[in-house]
């Protein structure tokens, strides 16, 4: 009776063992996951510095997520490229109106005795009205393209923002505001999609 016994017990732990050399590693990371985030250094023109800060301040403002100076302690990673551009627009117009309205006759008659008669006739009006102007306004312009990626270097998010500067906040600002707001949307969406999963699998209570 043991000889099966230990047998069975043999099996199992072959069975068991092999179950374990397949299980699947840990759950890749996506948005739905992603707590901690490191920022680095945009590309592009020379405002970047200054357009990560502002990133920064954003995604922290958005109390979603952690902001890490520790690459090594970080979810994910925040990159891409920002661009801010200054310059001047020129508009011109230009208006004419103009009448100008003239008639005339004229009579002439002599005689060899040296009369004669002569009458003459003219009428003229004459408007003329030309306006221009020239219009020179100067317009600021930001843009940003930024993707998250996990640990791996798979992006997991993406997003493209720009903004021409809103009604209490410059272009730049803008553009950051853009992204925090995107970002927090769809990590909002991934976290409840992803609890529905889990209920789904596990009911909650």
């Amino acid at each position: 009776m043991n000889r099966p016994r230990a047998g069975g017990a043999l099996v199992w732990l072959a069975l068991a063992g092999a179950a374990a050399a397949v299980e699947p590693g840990p759950f890749p990371v996506d948005l739905a996951h992603v707590k901690r985030i490191f920022v680095e250094p945009l590309t592009g023109g020379q405002a970047t510095d200054q357009m990560r800060d502002m990133l920064i301040a954003a995604i922290q403002s958005s109390k979603l997520f952690l902001i890490t100076e520790n690459q090594n302690r970080a979810d994910a990673i925040l990159r891409g490229s920002s661009d801010d551009k200054v310059f001047t627009q020129e508009h011109s117009t230009s208006e004419s109106v103009g009448l100008h309205t003239s008639t005339g006759s004229g009579t002439s008659s002599k005689n060899d005795m040296g009369g004669g008669v002569s009458s003459h006739s003219e009428l003229g009006a004459g408007v003329t009205d030309n306006e221009s102007s020239h219009i020179q306004e100067r317009r600021h312009e930001a843009s940003a393209s930024i993707r998250l990626v996990d640990t791996d270097g798979d992006v997991i998010w993406s997003t493209t923002q720009e903004s021409a500067g809103g009604k209490f906040r410059g272009a730049m600002a803008d553009v950051a505001d853009k992204v925090a707001r995107q970002l927090s949307d769809d990590a909002r969406k991934a976290r409840s999609a992803h609890s529905l999963r889990s209920c789904a699998a596990d009911p909650c209570q």
